[in-house]
């Protein structure tokens, strides 16, 4: 039966096995065959059934690996959306520094006015003060020549 099992598997046809075999009836080689398409339905029940369990495992694979990108997706859009809140905090924060640099230069302009407004004013007030202490020296002599004169006249 091993030989025919062999022979099957080289060649597939009765008639081949009739060849091969001749003192063999028609009813034994296919017996032989019929065996042989058992043991290959077997077989194939067999890889069947690992295919199904390998499907399976597959599967599940799958499931978890969806399960876990599910999980990451989740995670990551939570980071983008930590992150947009964090950049949108963050563009608050710089337009207000902006806003008070702007404001601050601004104050330096008009405070540069006001300080080039009272050193011209400050400048006109030594001028004069200035020409007051000289007209004050004037009339100092005048005033001590006038005495004299007074005195010598015999006031």
């Amino acid at each position: 039966m091993d030989e025919i099992k062999k022979l099957h598997k080289e060649s597939e046809t009765i008639f081949d096995l009739a060849r091969k075999y001749p003192n063999k009836t028609y009813v034994e080689l296919e017996k032989y065959r019929e065996a042989d398409r058992e043991e290959e339905a077997g077989a194939c029940v067999i890889g069947e059934a690992r295919k199904d369990r390998e499907y399976d495992k597959e599967h599940k694979l799958r499931q978890e690996a969806e399960g876990e990108l599910s999980i990451m997706k989740g995670i990551e859009t939570n980071r983008v959306k930590e992150a947009q809140a964090r950049s949108e905090h963050l563009q608050e924060e710089l337009d207000r520094v902006k806003r008070e640099n702007n404001d601050l230069f601004l104050r330096i302009a008009e405070l540069t006015e006001v300080e080039e407004s009272h050193r011209n004013m400050n400048g006109k007030l030594q001028e004069r003060l200035t020409e007051v202490e000289e007209d004050n020296k004037k009339m100092a002599l005048q005033i001590e020549d006038k005495i004299d004169r007074m005195r010598k006249s015999g006031m």
